[in-house]
């Protein structure tokens, strides 16, 4: 069974920085490709980052045009969790954020809220 519990959202002024975690349940992480999502008021859900196990290379990491170079994505496998670093958040961030792996399974989500 497969559980993603994500922590760390909240209110922020514009500008400001927030860390996203992600806690998962089962074995193998270390070769679970991960991600995030998010969904705005009155927006459909869309991607956001994700980290693709590739042999060979380790891990790959690939990120929505609208937050490269603002986010970053990473995980500790020896803490079964992936995080999401958020620089620079703008009032357009403001969306409960998913955890997914594979878009298979989802986390309940974290509510993020950027003030301007």
């Amino acid at each position: 069974q497969v559980q993603l519990v994500e922590s760390g959202g909240g209110l922020v002024q514009a500008g400001g920085s927030l860390r996203l975690s992600c806690a998962a349940s089962g074995r193998s992480f270390s070769t679970w490709n991960m991600g995030w999502f998010r969904q705005g008021p009155g927006k459909e859900r869309e991607f956001v980052a994700t980290i693709r196990w590739r042999s060979g290379v380790n891990y790959i990491a690939d990120y929505s045009d609208s937050v490269k170079g603002r986010f970053t994505i990473s995980r500790d496998n020896a803490k079964n969790t992936i995080y999401l670093q958020m620089n620079s958040l703008k009032p357009e961030d403001t969306a409960v954020y998913y955890c997914t792996r594979d878009q298979t399974y989802w986390g309940q989500g974290t509510q993020v809220t950027v003030s301007s």
